[in-house]
């Protein structure tokens, strides 16, 4: 029997009963379009977080002071009252480190930004001018500070986006303005492109840039640094750029080998990782879970096959007295039970490639419709029919053609 026939004879089949066909088909299109949909959520968690935090610099390290030691109570010391860190490490690591192009000091602290009767509370970051290119961060208008900024301890700054939205309410250009900052005058010179929240939740423009040696020198009464903020040759190089970070500090620091590191190194790389492998966990569990409706819609499609046999008895006896082999009949009730698989997981996928836009849609979650997922899908279905359908279609093949006959 040839392809064609055996699809038109399961369709007929399958046609004579279209509720209950429908109902069986119902598991498999639930699950599928379950499966879609989770994954689809995964996969554009997955790439949200990656877009975030390569906007941070997606070849960014960055250095922090650490310790060891303990105060009353076995409390571990914070890393910002930790003084480990030099602006002579800075340029150490500057001028060594060969898979280093630029290096950041960086401190900063919390205050009031005030324009005149205006006051916004925010975070004031003192950093030299190699930070924009570290973080990959554009200026809007106006221009950056220079080196020479840093060198007299300008007082100048940037201003990102939700300060100037609270302290310029009126709309003016706030280039060429002076603001303060708690009670130092700091002039305005320009205005940093707008970056949005970050992974973590946070408001990346709810910030001001200065010269790292206004704010030590002028806010912050410090000669450490809290930061250093580094950028590796590329994204690649990330790794070999750390380990020579650590041995520059090492050396600096005048740490015997039995000593431990009294800083951290990390890699915007090692947060991408961590993010994606965490996203990767939920995507798996909640496709796991969705996965258990494809299982279900299987269980249905071997029940209703089981049935289906019972009650075309005395056709296949039928059949088998004018000569169908079993293997014709094996390959019948595979074939409708692959047929319901298949049909069901089209329109799964179209309901969960739909529902994948609906989520978008209306609960803004970033999604990603790949399509490994879809062809994952109609895999599954093809495995599920073929798998679930084979135990009746074999029942049915082994039946007694004159035992058949008689069945009432």
């Amino acid at each position: 029997m040839n392809v064609f026939n055996l699809l038109h004879l399961a369709w007929k089949a399958l046609l004579r009963n279209k509720i209950r066909t429908s109902l069986t088909m119902l598991g498999i299109i639930i699950g599928v379009a379950a499966v879609i949909t989770m994954v689809s959520i995964g996969e554009g968690s997955k790439q949200s977080i990656r877009s975030q935090l390569s906007s941070m610099g997606s070849n960014m390290i960055t250095i922090r002071p650490f310790s060891n030691v303990t105060v009353g109570g076995g409390a571990r010391i914070g890393s910002s009252g930790l003084k480990t860190l030099t602006i002579k490490d800075a340029f150490a690591i500057q001028n060594q480190a060969e898979f280093i192009t630029d290096v950041s000091p960086a401190v900063s602290t919390n205050g009031q930004a005030i324009n005149a009767a205006l006051n916004w509370p925010t975070s004031l970051q003192g950093v030299s001018p190699s930070y924009l290119s570290i973080r990959d961060w554009k200026i809007a208008s106006g221009i950056p500070f220079t080196d020479d900024d840093v060198a007299s301890a300008a007082k100048v700054c940037l201003l990102g986006q939700t300060v100037i939205n609270n302290i310029f309410t009126n709309g003016e250009d706030p280039i060429g303005k002076t603001i303060r900052f708690n009670k130092i005058p700091f002039k305005v010179i320009g205005v940093l492109d707008k970056k949005g929240e970050n992974t973590f939740g946070q408001d990346q423009d709810d910030m001001i840039l200065a010269p790292y040696t206004t704010v030590q020198k002028r806010i912050m009464a410090i000669t450490w640094l809290q930061n250093i903020y580094a950028a590796a040759t590329d994204e690649k190089s990330s790794d070999t750029a750390t380990k020579e970070v650590k041995v520059i500090l090492r050396a600096n620091h005048k740490l015997k080998y039995t000593e431990e590191d009294d800083f951290t190194v990390r890699t915007q790389a090692e947060l991408i990782s961590t993010m994606s492998s965490t996203s990767q966990l939920l995507t798996v569990l909640l496709t796991a879970i969705a996965a258990i409706s494809l299982l279900v819609g299987g269980i249905g499609i071997m029940n209703i096959m089981y049935v289906s046999v019972t009650e075309r008895t005395k056709e296949i006896g039928l059949r088998m007295a004018i000569g169908a082999r079993g293997v014709d009949i094996l390959l019948q009730f595979l074939t409708e039970a692959t047929l319901i698989s298949i049909t069901g997981g089209i329109i799964g996928v179209i309901l969960g490639i739909s529902a994948a836009k609906l989520v978008t849609t209306f609960l803004a979650w970033p999604t990603l419709v790949t399509q490994s997922s879809v062809i994952l899908s109609f895999v599954v279905c093809a495995v599920t029919g073929v798998f679930f359908g084979y135990y009746p279609a074999q029942k049915a093949s082994r039946l007694d053609p004159i035992e058949a006959l008689r069945y009432e």
